[in-house]
């Protein structure tokens, strides 16, 4: 009879204990330097950002408006005027307006404007005293002694008066309109001095 060892048997069915292979080994890393910073720097925007730079301040100095040249109860200083205005008003109101629009607008066509409102109305004030308000914003005069409103509506003749001797003061000659003035400029004829405000006060 032929008999086996048991124990060889069981041993050759035991798994061979040899090690297993593992995994295969991580390539080796290498440090590389970082890149070189390119741009603008991030913090630098951001404060960019939060801190705008300051625009330059234009400080322009601030005036106080002039007199007018002559006072509004002054009508008899110019006897001329103070009749013109007295008789005909439209046409003292139409030459001021020639004269404030800078000959936009004519003689003729304001002072039949003006007596239109005057007949129609009674109320011509309505329609001067914007004249004044811009006369005075040409030549930055002083809204005295009360509004432009209620100068015309109180002292019509007397606001027209004032206003026609400011413009005759600053050297127009409202007679020829607008545009004669420009013609007498333009060939050299001197012109009378402007009164300075604070003269005759």
């Amino acid at each position: 009879m032929y008999f086996t060892n048991t124990n060889d048997a069981h041993k050759e069915k035991e798994p061979s204990s040899s090690p297993v292979p593992s995994a295969p080994p991580q390539p080796p890393q290498f440090e590389y330097p970082p890149p070189a910073a390119t741009g603008i720097p991030v913090n630098s925007i951001h404060q960019f950002d939060h801190h705008p730079v300051p625009q330059p301040t234009i400080h322009i100095p601030s005036q106080s408006p002039v007199p007018w040249s002559t006072g509004l109860c002054n009508c008899f200083s110019d006897i001329s005027t103070c009749c013109l205005t007295f008789w005909c008003p439209c046409v003292t109101f139409g030459r001021i307006a020639e004269i404030v629009d800078r000959g936009s607008t004519s003689c003729g066509v304001s002072g039949a404007i003006y007596m239109l409102i005057l007949c129609m109305t009674g109320c011509s004030c309505i329609y001067s005293c914007f004249y004044r308000s811009k006369l005075r914003g040409q030549y930055f005069l002083e809204e005295s002694p009360c509004t432009d409103f209620c100068i015309h509506c109180c002292c019509e003749e007397c606001a027209l008066c004032q206003e026609y001797t400011e413009l005759k003061n600053r050297g127009f000659d409202l007679s020829i309109g607008w545009h004669g003035n420009v013609e007498r400029q333009n060939r050299g004829v001197a012109t009378p001095p402007t009164v300075q405000a604070g003269m005759n006060r």
